[in-house]
């Protein structure tokens, strides 16, 4: 099945910003309470600590409570591991949320393009779950932006384009349903939106679907860093591991190598 980049709600600049965080809430929360970067955990600490760089600049963070438990396991080899989060429609209230449970967790409050990383944002770059909202060439321009800002950089996205992860995206509206009540902070709208007025399960499904469509294989990975000026600088490691596809791209010059 060839990538088909359908539009999802959430990038549309239209689309309420309310019903938007509720969305990031719902993926954060579930993201920490199932473990869904486990597989990844130990390769990415293992990279962190190759490159040198102790701080994590987390690119698409959405609500980015959904780094909370990767934290806890990657502060356990890096016990000075630093992150900051960004997005280019921050969630201010979640990312405040999310530092408060975290000591070495700040954000940025200003909206950060991850095609152009403003130049004070210096460290590992990371994206979970988010680089399948990006067409080709922005893609490859994200990649590009890391080589010539000589940044380390991490891509994760646990969704993949077959019929086992567009089922289990159709019958998302369920954990949404079941998992509303225990997200914190507790909001009236989001129960409003999700139980009265079902736009956050259904916008949920259809993004859910959407994003499965749209995310890239580990051959188009591969083409993408082919794509790139001055990539024979980087160690670029593109795998799968259970079910998180990973692309990694290290300077040359780290330590490892």
């Amino acid at each position: 099945m060839g990538r088909i980049h359908l539009f999802e709600f959430e990038d549309q600049s239209w689309f309420p910003s309310f019903i938007r965080d509720y969305m990031t809430d719902f993926l954060q929360f579930l993201s920490n309470l199932a473990k869904i970067y486990k597989p990844v955990s130990g390769l990415l600490a293992e990279k962190i600590l190759a490159s040198g760089q102790h701080q994590i600049i987390d690119l698409a963070s959405g609500g980015g409570g959904g780094l909370l438990w990767l934290n806890s396991e990657l502060r356990q080899q890096i016990p000075d591991l630093r992150i900051t989060l960004t997005d280019y429609y921050p969630n201010i209230a979640a990312f405040k949320s999310t530092a408060a449970k975290a000591d070495n967790i700040d954000f940025e409050r200003q909206p950060v393009d991850a095609l152009h990383v403003p130049g004070h944002l210096t460290g590992f770059r990371t994206q979970f779950l988010s680089f399948h909202h990006f067409r080709p060439d922005e893609a490859r321009a994200i990649l590009q932006n890391a080589v010539d800002a000589k940044s380390p950089i991490g891509i994760f996205e646990t969704q993949g384009r077959s019929v086992v992860s567009i089922v289990a995206m159709l019958l998302s509206p369920i954990s949404v349903l079941l998992t509303t009540p225990f997200i914190r902070p507790f909001k009236i709208g989001r129960i409003v939106f999700t139980y009265l007025i079902p736009m956050v399960p259904l916008c949920i499904m259809w993004d859910g679907v959407a994003s499965s469509l749209r995310t890239y294989s580990l051959k188009e990975m591969n083409e993408l860093v082919t794509g790139l000026q001055n990539k024979d600088d980087y160690q670029w490691t593109i795998g799968k591991e259970k079910n998180v596809l990973y692309l990694i791209g290290l300077p040359a010059k780290s330590p490892m190598f």
